[in-house]
Order: structure tokens, then C-alpha cells, then sequence
């Protein structure tokens, strides 16, 4: 007993402590044991100790170290006692403090054969299995697990040949594992050699198999020995064909060295072979790209680089990972267009016939399309302009590039800027780097076969910039027409010609494009569509395009004219169309929905339909025709998404003269309101104000829509007469707005956005407009048609203003 405790205390000292162990000697104290577990007297309630990552089978030895409290204090128990302790396994071992739920209800009744106190505080116990018990049901959790139990009988050891062969194969596949796994001492193959028991080479076996813990719990859960050793041998085949597959690849990779340097000699062997064969798939590819390469109009640059490329790829096996580099990269150099183009359309009349169908109105990007074919019939060639379309959304700026493309007759490509932050699209990746991919240009040039096509760069002020570049810096080349016919790309590592693409970008502002990039920028406003212009484009446009989507074209039902000015002013408040677009399809919609259900519709559309099938008006011009208090005046704003009616207040209150200005504006805005101020003050007496009033009263000026950050000095002229209207207690004039700049000295000065401001004033049924003089030239490019009942004050002074303004 001495001799079989010290070689199991050894154990402890043999046992690795890596997580690779693929099978860990365990070593019995008695074989025959087992057999004499029959005298051993169990009661009916035991402690119960749960196990992590290990379950214990009968008649195997097992050192465990506790480390849990009620690990400790059942362990303590049992020792004092019969040492009989119920062992079961955990479910999920990263419970740190398992509940019932927590534990399996199948597990083995061990004997307590020692307890070592460690150094460290720490608990070593050596258990032995003895027999298999179920759990009935849990009598306490407190201070520790016990629980009624039942142990399971075990059937005598069959004697049978079958058995034997079984527990013969388990045995032989054992010592293979233990051979085959360089983690496990060679003690225990001899210590496997000398188990004779046949259902104890079964518990031993199972205990240290590399399987998992529901694995083992099940083969601790099959009734009799005869089927655990059949399950068993099942298990243990998949660990050795795991084990010898993993020896295999551990030997494939301390050869792999030698095997590329055979390799070599082998291909240089193959080559030669081909070569008296009349070569293979690759080299026929090869001769392909030469013979494409002959009818490439390329520089004397672009044809070294490809003959060097060639040879390089000769000299390469298809295998090898630089292969495919200078493969894509001579692909790419063979597919791009040099000096490939389309020819230009010259015809005039139908470019503007193209042009007029396509878009109603915006004439001045018509007439710059149109010089520009003037130019390019009467010269024959031209570097192409760099056209910037700036407006509001909705315009059909992006759309207008293919009616140039098809006035033009050349091919269109459309490039999204939008949140576009690695200059590395617009430049191309160096070919070293792994997934390297050419810019978007010569991507889309490629794509498109041609090197003069309408390339719309959409949405170019809103081009990103963080660590990994600034992209509007890497258009700056580009969109230079001095520099564009030697654009350089990282990819391809030549220069390309792109100075026959006539690139057109779009933006919403100018405020956000960096000044170099802007100055190489051709601007052609593009401002808002009035009403009118409005109808016209939702009749010959929108209403055919909704009418095809819904499946009506071919049903007779028309939209009047007022029918349609009642959707644009009352359903929508928008420079360009794109709401106006979606009311109509929700009006086609609904037609649809009409058709499909009574297979008929109203001939024509009226307004009541239309309030039916869009609901009750969402703006409306009311808020502008009612008389206003004094301290409230209208004024004119410009935005991204066109002209606004701006709201300004002021109210007075007993103070000390404190000006309050609220509604979330801009510094330049806060600025106009103090200027304005300051001239009434100045000017007190003219106005009609007393010079005490300013010192007794607070001003408080407020903009609504307060969530709206608000700035620019157009709004001058605007506080000027709420503060006046304030103080003098007289009504700013009904259906007027105004818009400019203010001085010191009393002057208006003059200010931009001019044409989206009146429109927006209009839609608003606002009738007479204050302006600064010099605005007049910026009125009189609006089609009179779309201010037509409108008055146009043109002021040079302030004191005109308030003249003008209050009753």
C-alpha cells in the first residue's frame, strides 16, 4: 500500500501542464480493489463534490486540487467520516459557483485516500473511484452539496471472446496514442502494459481520454461495461486519427524548406519539357498579351515597362504569390484605353434638342455645353474644362452630366465622392501592397473603354480627410487641365493621358472645398426652380416617369395646373423637385390602389382628391398675411437646399439696456444685430426713439427654429427694423421681407443668393421685397415670368429701409 501511494504521489509530479495532454497516466493503488468494493458500506446521503473539466471513473486514482469553499468544507467532511465523497462532473466549467441546474446527476462514489495541506493555502486530495451513484435528489447547498442517492449496480465482467478482442483493441490503440504523443511520459505505456483487469482498462482509459466532458460523462452514464468499452473504442479511433494527422502536418512543415528548393530544380526540369511540347496554358497566355500589346498606341515608357513585366513573368511559376502582381498589373496596362476615344457629335441644333428634352430650364450649363462644342468643331481639339454644377439637391445636377454625355455623344461614368476619405481611391495603391487595386478613375476608364469620356465627380464637397490622406489634395492634379495629360497613378506606375475627359462635378456649397481645388473649378450656379418652372417640370417629367413606375400610362386621367401648384405650395418647400417626386408617387399610388379595386378612375384629378390622398396642406402662407405685432419682421435667408423666410423678434423689457440675442446664430449674425443697435442708438433722435429708452430697457432678440444654427450678415437690414418696429412701437408693413447687409454708417450693403431668397419669398406669398441697389443686376436674371406681382425696393441707406418698412 506504501509502495502504491508513493508511485501515485509521483504522478503528481509527471503530470504536464500544458493543454495539449492527449492521454495522462493516473495510477491505480490496487487494481484488486475494485473487486473487494462490495464490504465498502455507502450511506444513503453523501457530500457531494463537483469537478471541473475532469469526471472520475471507479477504480481510478485521481489528484485533484480544491480550491472552492464548499469544495473544501465537503472534502473536510468526508475525511472525517467514512472519507466517501460523491464526485460529479460540471456542466459548463466556467461556472465559478454552480447551483444544481449547474451539475450532472451521474457520477462516482470516491474514497478520501489523503489530504495534503500546500503551502500556499491550497487544498491536494487523492481520490479513488469506486462506484457509479445517481443523484435522487439535493438535500443541501449549504455549507456544501449533499444529496440522497442510489448506486448503480455493475454487471459482472463478461468472459465472452467478443469482450476480450474489444478490450484487447483499446489497450493496442491506447499504446498508439501514448506513442504518438510527444506531451505524455513513457511511464505510461508501461503502466498500461501491466493493467490486467479488463473493466478497469476501460475506467483507466476513459478517465484520460483527450475528449470532451460530455463525452466522458457519457460514457460514465452507459449502463453496462460491455457497451462503455464498445464506446469507448469508438472514441478512442477518432483521437488517434486526430493525433497521427496532427504528427503529419508537424512533419510537413519541418520539410517544407527542402521541398521548395527541390521544387525549383523540378520546375526549371518542367519548363524544358514544355518547352519541347509546345508550351502550356500559361505561356499561351503569355503570347496572347504580347500579341494584344502590338496594337497598343502606348509611349515609349509604357512599352518598357510591359516588355520588362513579360519577362518577368516568363522567368515566374504560376504558384509563386508575385505572379498574380505582375499579371493584374500588365491586365491592367492592356485593358486601359491608350489613346483610344469616341468621336464627338458636332451638330449643335441637336445637342440643344438633346439638351432642351432632357432638362427645362437651367439655360446657362446649356449655353456652356453648347460653347464648348462650338470651340471643339471649329479648332478640332481642346483640353476639356473642369465644369462645377453648385446648387441645391434636387436640381438634377447629377442627371445633367448624362444629358451632356449624350448631347456630347460620348460615354458617361459616374464617380460618388461622398464620404470618400482615402486618397488612395482617386490615386490607386502601391502594387506591393496585398489587394492593391488602381484609383477610381482609371478604374472607370477601364471599365468604360474610352479615354475621353463625361465623368461626373458627384458630391465633391463632401470629400472626407483623416489620417489616411486628404483626397481633395489628390484631385488637385487631376482637375488641372495643365497638369491632367500626365496623371500619375501608384498603381500602374505611369503617367496617363486625361486631359480629353471632361470632368463635371457637382456640390451643394463652396464653403467646404479647400481654395486650391475650388480654383480649379469652373462654378456654374445653379440655383432653385420657381413655381412655375416647378408645373412644367412635373408635367413633362415627373408625372410621365410616377404614371410608368405605377403601371398607369396607358389610363386616361390628367393633373391640372392649379391641381399642381396646390402640391407644390402646399405639400412641399423645397428648391429643387425631389419632394414634389414623391408626393406625385404617392398620388400614383394611391390611383393604382383606386384602378386595382373598382377598375376605374376620375378623369381629372381636383384639389379635394388631392387633400384626400395626401392629407391636410403641410405649409401654408397664412403665417405671412396676418398683421403682426410690432418687434417682428420677415427676412430672407439662403441655405443648401435653397431660399428660406426668416423670422426675426424683439421684445423689450425694463432693464438696464442688455442686449439678448437667442435662436442659435452665428458670430457674424450676433455682430449684425450689435451694428444694428448701435446705429438706433446713434440715430435716436431721427428714428423717434428716446436716448433713455436704451438705457432703461432690455433688448431680447430671438430667430426661430432655435435648433437651427443660423449665420451670415444678409439678416442686417432685418434686425434693424424688428429693433426699430421695438422701440417705436410701430407695425412692420404686411407681405414685406427683406434681405442685406448693414454698416455703421448707416449704408446697405449688398448680399448673395439673391434668386433663391425671391423665389422663396414668392412661394411664401410675400409681395414686396427690400433690397440693397446694388442686388438689382441679380433680380433682373430672374425670368419675369416667376416674379411676376412682386415689388422690388431698392434701398443705398438704412433710414430708407425703415421708411420703407414701418406703418
Amino acid at each position: 500500500m506504501t509502495k502504491a501511494k508513493t508511485m501515485n504521489e509521483k504522478s503528481l509530479f509527471l503530470r504536464p501542464g500544458d493543454e495539449d495532454v492527449d492521454f495522462l497516466p493516473i495510477i491505480p493503488l490496487n487494481e484488486a480493489e475494485s473487486d473487494s468494493d462490495e464490504d465498502i458500506e455507502i450511506p444513503a446521503e453523501l457530500p457531494i463534490l463537483p469537478l471541473r473539466n475532469t469526471v472520475l471513473f471507479p477504480g481510478v486514482v485521481l489528484p485533484i486540487t480544491v480550491g472552492r469553499d464548499k469544495s473544501i468544507q465537503a472534502v473536510n467532511e468526508a475525511y472525517k467520516t467514512n472519507k466517501l465523497v460523491g464526485v460529479v462532473a460540471q456542466k459548463d466549467s466556467n461556472v465559478e459557483d454552480p447551483t444544481v441546474i449547474d451539475l450532472e446527476y451521474t457520477g462516482t462514489i470516491a474514497k478520501v485516500v489523503k489530504l495534503i495541506k500546500m503551502p500556499d493555502g491550497g487544498t491536494t486530495v487523492i481520490i479513488q473511484g469506486k462506484k457509479r451513484f445517481r443523484i435522487n435528489m439535493l438535500t443541501s447547498d449549504d455549507p456544501f452539496f449533499k444529496a440522497s442517492i442510489e448506486v448503480l449496480q455493475e454487471e459482472p465482467t463478461p468472459e465472452d471472446e467478443n469482450f476480450k478482442a474489444v478490450a484487447g483493441s483499446i489497450k493496442d490503440m491506447a499504446a498508439q496514442i501514448i506513442q504518438l504523443s510527444p506531451n505524455i511520459p513513457s511511464e505510461a505505456s508501461i503502466i498500461l502494459k501491466n493493467i490486467e483487469n479488463p473493466a478497469f482498462l476501460v475506467h483507466f482509459v476513459s478517465n484520460n481520454l483527450n475528449s470532451d466532458i460530455s463525452e466522458k460523462q457519457r460514457l460514465l452514464e452507459t449502463n453496462t461495461i460491455k457497451q462503455r468499452a464498445e464506446l469507448l473504442l469508438t472514441l478512442l479511433q477518432k483521437e488517434l486519427q486526430y493525433t497521427e494527422l496532427k504528427n503529419k502536418v508537424t512533419n510537413k512543415t519541418r520539410t517544407e524548406l527542402d521541398k521548395q528548393q527541390r521544387e525549383y530544380f523540378l520546375q526549371q526540369q518542367m519548363k524544358s519539357i514544355k518547352e519541347e511540347l509546345g508550351g502550356d496554358a500559361n505561356d499561351l497566355e503569355i503570347q496572347e498579351m504580347k500579341k494584344k500589346a502590338e496594337l497598343k498606341k502606348w509611349s515609349d515608357a509604357a512599352k518598357e515597362m510591359f516588355r520588362k513585366g513579360i519577362e518577368k513573368l516568363e522567368r515566374m511559376h504560376p504558384s509563386t504569390p508575385d505572379y498574380s502582381v505582375v499579371y493584374n498589373h500588365l491586365d491592367l496596362m492592356l485593358d486601359l484605353p491608350w489613346g483610344e476615344y469616341t468621336n464627338d457629335q458636332y451638330d449643335l441644333k441637336k445637342a440643344k434638342k438633346v439638351l432642351d428634352q432632357d432638362h427645362y430650364g437651367i439655360q446657362k450649363v446649356k449655353e456652356r455645353i453648347l460653347e464648348y462644342l462650338a470651340v471643339l468643331k471649329l479648332k478640332g481639339d481642346m483640353k476639356s474644362p473642369i465644369l462645377c454644377l453648385l446648387g441645391p439637391p434636387g436640381i438634377g445636377k447629377t442627371s445633367l452630366g448624362k444629358s451632356i454625355a449624350s448631347a456630347l455623344g460620348r460615354k458617361y461614368v459616374r464617380i460618388s465622392l461622398g464620404g470618400l476619405h482615402d486618397e488612395s481611391e482617386i490615386r490607386g495603391h502601391r502594387k506591393t501592397y496585398i489587394g492593391a487595386m488602381p484609383g477610381r478613375i482609371l478604374q472607370s476608364l477601364r471599365k468604360i473603354k474610352t479615354s475621353n469620356p463625361v465623368m461626373i465627380l458627384d458630391e465633391i464637397d463632401k470629400l472626407g480627410n483623416d489620417f489616411r490622406g486628404d483626397p481633395s489634395s489628390a484631385l488637385l492634379e487631376l482637375l488641372d487641365p495643365e497638369q491632367n495629360h500626365t496623371f500619375y497613378d501608384n498603381y500602374l506606375e505611369l503617367e496617363y493621358d486625361l486631359s480629353k475627359v471632361l470632368f463635371v462635378a457637382t456640390a451643394n456649397s463652396l464653403a467646404s472645398i479647400q481654395p486650391a481645388l475650388r480654383d480649379r473649378l469652373e462654378i456654374i450656379d445653379l440655383s432653385g426652380y420657381a413655381v412655375e418652372e416647378k408645373i412644367e417640370i412635373a408635367k413633362n417629367y415627373l408625372l410621365p416617369k410616377q404614371k410608368e413606375a405605377h403601371g398607369l400610362l396607358n389610363l386616361p386621367f390628367k393633373m391640372s395646373d392649379p391641381v399642381l401648384r396646390k402640391i407644390i405650395e402646399d405639400y412641399t418647400r423645397e428648391s429643387g423637385v425631389r419632394e414634389l417626386d414623391r408626393q406625385l408617387a404617392s398620388i400614383m399610388r394611391s390611383q393604382a390602389k383606386e384602378y386595382a379595386m373598382k377598375e376605374k378612375l376620375k378623369p381629372t384629378l381636383t384639389a379635394n382628391d388631392i387633400e384626400r390622398i395626401l392629407g391636410k396642406p403641410r405649409y401654408s402662407n397664412e403665417l405671412y398675411k396676418t398683421a403682426n405685432m410690432p418687434g417682428v419682421a420677415v427676412g430672407l435667408a439662403w441655405t443648401a437646399v435653397g431660399g428660406e423666410i426668416l423670422f426675426i423678434e424683439a421684445s423689450l423689457a425694463e432693464g438696464k439696456g442688455e442686449l439678448r440675442l437667442t435662436g442659435n446664430l452665428g458670430n457674424v449674425m450676433k455682430e449684425s444685430a450689435s451694428t444694428a443697435l448701435s446705429y438706433l442708438q446713434a440715430n435716436a433722435k431721427k428714428i423717434g426713439v428716446e436716448l433713455e429708452d436704451f438705457q432703461k430697457k432690455n433688448i431680447h432678440i430671438h430667430v426661430p427654429e432655435g435648433a437651427v444654427p443660423k449665420d451670415g450678415p444678409s439678416a442686417g437690414i432685418t434686425m434693424l427694423t424688428a429693433i426699430s418696429s421695438a422701440f417705436t412701437g410701430r407695425r412692420v408693413k404686411p407681405f414685406l421681407a427683406m434681405t442685406g447687409e448693414i454698416t455703421l454708417r448707416g449704408q446697405v450693403l449688398p448680399v448673395g443668393g439673391i434668386k433663391e431668397k425671391i423665389l422663396a419669398a414668392k412661394r411664401a406669398g410675400i409681395k414686396e421685397v427690400v433690397l440693397c441697389w446694388q442686388n438689382e443686376k441679380d433680380v433682373q436674371e430672374i425670368n419675369s415670368l416667376y416674379i411676376k406681382g412682386m415689388k422690388f425696393h431698392y434701398v443705398k441707406t438704412m433710414q430708407q429701409v425703415l421708411d420703407l418698412a414701418l406703418l
